[in-house]
């Protein structure tokens, strides 16, 4: 059962119980905001997530993760919700330029 730690929620904890699932999925079932402005496609990176531990208990790069990460628009310690499923633990945090105005950050 892979557990996903969101640092600047204040260490938000979530247990998943499916590893066939997105991030951005699990992150959205247990009531937690995190931006998806093109419906969760693959098309942009507002649901880009900075992993700050487990990056490799994700499932392999999709093109798009590969398109962005050629053009700069991801760092090798960034992944998008919306494309990579969790395999195991993992320790991430929502990137500055896309946190929502209505939620309280720890950072």
């Amino acid at each position: 059962m892979p557990k996903i730690v969101i640092e600047n929620l204040n260490k938000k904890e979530i247990l998943s119980q499916n590893d066939k699932k997105l991030l951005l999925d699990i992150i959205h079932e247990n009531n937690v905001d995190w931006m998806f402005a093109c419906g969760g496609k693959g098309r942009c990176t507002t649901c880009k997530a900075i992993f700050l531990e487990g990056i490799e208990n994700l499932s392999p790069l999709t093109d798009c993760e590969v398109k962005y990460i050629d053009s700069g628009r991801l760092k090798e310690n960034e992944r998008l919700a919306c494309q990579c499923h969790v395999l195991g633990d993992v320790v991430v945090k929502v990137d500055p330029s896309n946190k929502f105005m209505h939620v309280s950050y720890s950072d």
